[in-house]
């Protein structure tokens, strides 16, 4: 049988689960540890494909639910698939449209992002009566989602099959099953109910992934959830790990749900000790550098999120010391770059004065350059990582590193 990817381990490091190895796709290579771009609608926000590839990103994730909402998947498809609509050559990843379930469900209107704090005030409050009042865009029913689009008010109905379909329209390397990612604020109860239903709607994805021949040129990989419960953690990456259809697993594993920052240590690590070595494992939605540090100790092999970009757009930006907050007063008449040793084309060609009369400005160029130096420095904090396991120095690289980067410049 025809395999959409092969992953191979190079080196593992010695006390740990993280490892360095090479993913091959249909479109090329990727070197792992990897940081994923997030391309929601196709596009890497304020940043061209060509300016992503120069940064050094390898792979690019496009959004699911906004791709199908528009221009649609039909077009898509139409158009030759994701690679050629948007004019990327390397590998490309589409999530299942599970966090949207997530964002305009129970997180809506309530402030509750990927990451949250321990000491975040929602935690201490039951997640069923905060902001029962907003009325919610999108309500989880036993075989699907219902949602109206937040362009257009329209309704649709997302089953699991239905996401697999969509995902196969758009003809992404590596596709994810339909979950449902729940807050790390959400009762016990209710998160053992979602990690049921997620279950199920993994089975239904797999099945219909199975049943076309997209399963020979498509990778679908299933998604962990359980929350903050180590028992759920554990539970779903056993029975994940284990379910096949026609005599054939998941071809890689995703790793979902809200966490709170202590749990890339914790709930990370629970799975990653359950999950077959020999395939690969993305955790998303997760791009703060000691985030990403502690996620390739613990196992993780590709990592996506829009924060680089979306940091980049607000003026904030990755340093080795620190993030440096651009529109800072002291930046005004500073003509060095963002970030000594950088060799970004940011860094190369501009100095933090300019790219903060920029954004004081409110030019567009502003979050490009911003954004091209976070990609960067994502992308190369990535391969330097990948690099220590190789030369057996991660744990002084981690050690070296966190040290410097402690800084809000």
């Amino acid at each position: 049988m025809k395999k959409p990817i092969v992953f191979t381990i190079e080196k593992k490091l010695v006390g740990a689960l993280g490892r360095a190895g090479t993913l091959s796709t249909p479109h090329g290579e990727i070197l792992t540890p990897a940081f994923v771009a997030v391309g929601t609608k196709a596009t890497v926000k304020s940043v061209s494909s060509e300016q992503v590839k120069e940064a050094g990103l390898q792979v690019v994730l496009a959004n699911t639910y906004h791709l199908f909402l528009q221009p649609g998947d039909e077009l898509i498809k139409k158009a030759g698939g994701l690679h050629k609509f948007m004019n990327w050559s390397g590998p490309t990843m589409t999530d299942s449209g599970g966090f949207q379930v997530f964002s305009l469900g129970s997180a809506y209107g309530k402030g509750i992002s990927k990451v949250v704090a321990e000491t975040d005030p929602t935690f201490l409050i039951p997640e069923r009566s905060v902001g029962s009042d907003i009325p919610r865009l999108a309500t989880v029913g036993s075989d699907g989602v219902s949602f109206r689009s937040h362009l257009n008010g329209d309704l649709h109905y997302i089953t699991p099959e239905r996401s697999i379909e969509i995902q196969h329209n758009i003809g992404a390397d590596i596709i994810f099953a339909f979950d449902e990612c729940t807050s790390p604020t959400e009762t016990l109860r209710y998160q053992e109910e979602a990690l049921n239903r997620t279950h199920r709607w993994a089975q239904k994805s797999l099945d219909f992934h199975k049943s076309k021949d997209n399963h020979e040129r498509q990778a679908l990989f299933g998604v962990i959830q359980g929350g903050r419960d180590e028992a759920l953690r554990k539970r779903s990456a056993q029975e994940i790990a284990e379910m096949t259809s026609r005599g054939e697993g998941f071809d890689g594993f995703g790793i979902g749900g809200s966490f709170a920052k202590e749990d890339m240590s914790t709930a990370v690590k629970w799975v990653n000790e359950i999950l077959p070595e020999d395939k690969p494992r993305h955790l998303l939605g997760i791009g703060e550098p000691e985030d990403l540090i502690a996620g390739v100790e613990n196992g993780v092999d590709l990592f996506d999120c829009v924060t680089p970009t979306r940091n980049g757009r607000n003026g904030t930006l990755y340093t080795s010391t620190g993030k440096m907050h651009v529109m800072n007063a002291q930046y005004t008449d500073d003509f060095s770059p963002l970030d000594p040793g950088c060799k970004c084309y940011t860094c190369t060609h501009y100095t933090k004065a300019y790219i903060s009369h920029l954004f004081r400005g409110k030019e567009m160029l502003a979050g490009t350059l911003a954004s091209i130096h976070n990609l960067h420095f994502l992308a190369h904090l990535v391969d330097d990582l990948r690099r220590a396991i190789l030369n057996d120095t991660f744990f002084e690289f981690k050690t070296a590193f966190l040290a410097k980067y402690k800084k809000e410049l």
